[in-house]
């Protein structure tokens, strides 16, 4: 439990952090001074001198003010600390909007303890809002005024509004789920990154439908980092069906804390937990994952590494021979 002083110096460090990303990037939205970089070989996933310069910018002003605290970066990884605090930076959400000149991008401010999240800004600098989240607390600031955030109280999927990012929803299975659910709402609008979540909390939208995509490469760079900045003994446990889990597993210092745990959709209602053994996974991270699962009132299934969910592939067998 943080006391008064320090969630008010969070508050005070999480705006002063906004103000010095604003005071980088805004110089270069829409200038002719911007450079671009893709960061995939294969693909393009863009970077920029504003998302670089701002990290490092909020970067120094966090060793000023709370050097004690531990850093996540979507550009520079991260850096240990030692009080147990983590801030998360992402100093453009949505660089394909912000080197199209268009205002749907947002400097994203998060900080966590090993609990969870703990506070979180959403920072629109060219428009001037601030979208502000935590204990017990949430605030819009904009060039009207402030007021607090509260989502809307919309009584049917039929008079909702749903937004994503990209038409192209993840896989062809999410964006089947995505049309199901696309297919009943009143409105879907397209291309907002994390300004629609920004929405979200202000209570002009509904639904924000995203889907992360089943890619080894976006896997293993999480589980290094999360190699790297969890404590010893911590459980790195994947949701995912399409990849081997042995091989995410290979780029961790810890393989025996690596586990599958694959819960089934809607994982609120399904009680399957597939609890996915790879090669190296210690007994003790096993007997966790099964304890976990009882509590959470969960039926658990001991598994292998394989491809897609076990269930899946019974029923499609049963189907097979049905047919």
């Amino acid at each position: 439990m943080l006391s008064q002083d320090v969630e008010n110096d969070i508050y005070a460090t999480a705006m002063a952090l906004a103000d010095e990303a604003r005071r980088v990037i805004l110089p270069l939205f829409r200038g002719d001074a911007l450079s671009t970089e893709n960061k995939l070989a294969d693909g393009f996933d863009p970077v920029t001198v504003a998302d670089r310069g701002a990290e490092k910018a909020m970067r120094r002003l966090l060793s000023d003010l709370r050097p004690d605290d531990a850093v996540l970066g979507e550009e520079y990884g991260a850096s240990s600390g030692k009080s147990g605090l983590t801030w998360v930076l992402d100093p453009i959400d949505g660089t394909r909007g912000f080197i199209t000149g268009t205002p749907t991008w947002g400097v994203l401010i998060a900080l966590s303890d090993d609990t969870g999240p703990l506070f979180g800004v959403i920072d629109q600098p060219f428009i001037g809002e601030r979208f502000i989240g935590g204990f017990g607390a949430s605030q819009y600031v904009g060039p009207h005024g402030s007021n607090p955030l509260a989502t809307r109280a919309t009584a049917s999927l039929a008079q909702s509004m749903l937004y994503t990012t990209f038409p192209e929803v993840g896989s062809s299975r999410d964006r089947s789920g995505f049309k199901a659910v696309a297919d009943q709402v009143q409105l879907v609008r397209y291309g907002m990154d994390c300004y629609a979540y920004a929405l979200l909390a202000l209570g002009h939208i509904d639904l924000v439908i995203e889907a992360v995509f089943e890619n080894m490469d976006v896997k293993k760079e999480i589980f290094t980092t999360l190699d790297r900045v969890m404590k010893d003994g911590a459980i790195l446990a994947t949701n995912t069906s399409a990849l081997d889990i042995d091989e995410i597993a290979s780029v961790t210092k810890r393989p025996q804390d690596v586990i599958g745990l694959h819960f089934f959709s809607p994982a609120n209602v399904m009680k399957l937990l597939e609890i996915v053994r790879a090669d190296h996974t210690g007994d003790d991270v096993v007997a966790t994952c099964m304890t976990l699962a009882k509590t959470i009132g969960k039926v658990a299934a001991l598994v292998g590494v394989c491809p897609g969910f076990v269930g899946n592939r019974i029923l499609f067998a049963r189907q097979a021979q049905a047919n």
